[in-house]
């Protein structure tokens, strides 16, 4: 009832938008209520990764097609029809979060049990600051190694924010110094990269242990939402004229470029203007690229039938010492021949999930692929579910895991490979000192 008052309200209010469209925004918007329904809840893995993709396959393209489309140019416009697009993408994408929640049961996967993490934190105090401490010295590490020793020291890395949660969680004031100095160093390293997808990213797993912790009322997590979108979107306005100051005209990225960036749009009227904000729709607008794909293949390039998956599932799951012509991350000749797009030297593009499965399997295939991809995910949920009786802080650590799967717009093998290389890597660890992390005391624990 309450999903088709909804649909005719949106009816009411755009007349002149599509049943497609439409349908595909409530879909969102139920995804995105659920995501919001979540915090306080869980760590809610599942919920993101469906709103990720309804933000970028739904939501994008459905404004493209109902007029912000006029203002692209090229490659970036839709290449197929409404109905053709969403005839294949709006059923894939139901299909993989149907995949993903087919056997969650109660949040199955993402539910924190307080008291098993109390009881082992309580019995390795110092663990949570060893965790930041490695970050830290694997995050500058990684600033002076090779490309094969980048990703590993970059996966290390994350191991500063999953020993702030644990502070977070188990004790009982606020360590204000050790939050201040975790994401500080992810807002200055945002800055001076001009790359703000990890600030954004570990933002909401911050919120989402926030929530976890004081549980609030849903008008402050309403005005918490308010605030991060409003954030968000002046992030995703700016950050182009910022990057072409910072790395085109080689000036330095800092607070006070970023202030000056600001003032000039702001003086210019330009920051907040309806066009502007159009253009910048094609960043949440991975439709684009789908549709590039589907205007290619079959016409001018004959389905994949599962080849093209093989390159990237060897890409994924294979060492480069095994496999030495495996795709590269952001391989931009891989990225063409499958697209049929061309692009310029050191840009980067994915063909993404839903883009690989119609490659390799067309439309009804596609579908059927995308559900077992959701499924994929959630059978990961579920065995570290399974682990957290022994291990109870793997619930805390699967923001490292699902951190870069969490895009819908990323590459297939290198959000496979994230996964399965910070799982590897988490498997080592706790293989090397299992009777660190093992939780040995069963002593029966009273409830919080």
């Amino acid at each position: 009832m309450g999903l088709a008052l909804f649909l005719i309200t949106l009816s009411v209010l755009f007349f002149q938008m599509s049943w497609w469209s439409l349908l595909a925004l409530t879909f969102s918007t139920y995804q995105f209520y659920l995501l919001f329904e979540s915090f306080g809840k869980v760590i809610p893995i599942r919920n993101l990764l469906g709103s990720f993709m309804c933000l970028q396959m739904l939501i994008g393209p459905a404004l493209a097609y109902n007029g912000l489309d006029q203002y692209q140019v090229g490659h970036f416009r839709m290449q197929v029809t409404e109905a053709d697009y969403f005839f294949y993408v709006l059923p894939a994408v139901v299909l993989f979060v149907l995949g993903l929640n087919i056997r969650a049961g109660n949040y199955e996967g993402e539910k924190v049990d307080f008291d098993k993490l109390d009881q082992y934190i309580s019995n390795h105090k110092t663990l949570p600051y060893i965790f930041i401490a490695v970050g830290f010295v694997a995050t500058y590490l990684s600033q002076w190694t090779g490309p094969g020793l980048t990703f590993l020291l970059y996966l290390i890395g994350g191991l500063k924010f999953i020993g702030l949660f644990l502070i977070i969680l188990t004790k009982k004031q606020l360590n204000y110094f050790t939050t201040i100095l975790v994401y500080g160093s992810v807002i200055i390293s945002s800055i001076t990269s001009a790359m703000f997808h990890d600030l954004l990213t570990w933002g909401i797993f911050l919120i989402a242990v926030f929530c976890l912790k004081y549980n609030p009322t849903r008008g402050i997590k309403l005005f918490g939402l308010m605030i991060f979108v409003f954030l968000s979107v002046f992030i995703q306005l700016i950050k182009g004229d910022y990057r072409e100051v910072t790395w085109r005209y080689d000036k330095e990225g800092d607070f006070e470029t970023l202030g000056e960036t600001v003032q000039q749009q702001v003086t210019n009227q330009e920051l907040f203007a309806l066009e502007r904000i159009a253009q910048n729709n094609i960043r949440i607008n991975q439709g684009a690229i789908i549709s590039n794909i589907m205007k290619y293949i079959p016409d001018k390039k004959p389905f994949a039938e599962g080849s093209e998956l093989l390159d990237v599932v060897e890409s994924a799951f294979l060492p480069r010492i095994v496999s030495e012509n495996k795709i590269n991350a952001g391989d931009r000749d891989f990225f063409m021949k499958w697209s049929g797009m061309i692009i310029g030297r050191g840009a980067s593009m994915g063909l993404s999930s839903v883009g690989d499965a119609y490659i390799n399997f067309g439309v009804f295939g596609g579908m059927i692929f995308m559900f077992l991809y959701g499924l994929f995910f959630n059978e990961v949920l579920l065995f570290l579910s399974r682990k957290t009786s022994y291990y109870p802080i793997l619930m805390i650590i699967t923001p490292l895991i699902f951190y870069y799967p969490i895009r819908a717009d990323g590459e297939l093998h290198t959000l496979l490979g994230h996964l399965v290389k910070s799982c590897f890597l988490i498997f080592v660890l706790i293989q090397f000192w299992k009777s660190f992390f093992y939780l040995n005391d069963q002593k029966v624990i009273q409830p919080r």
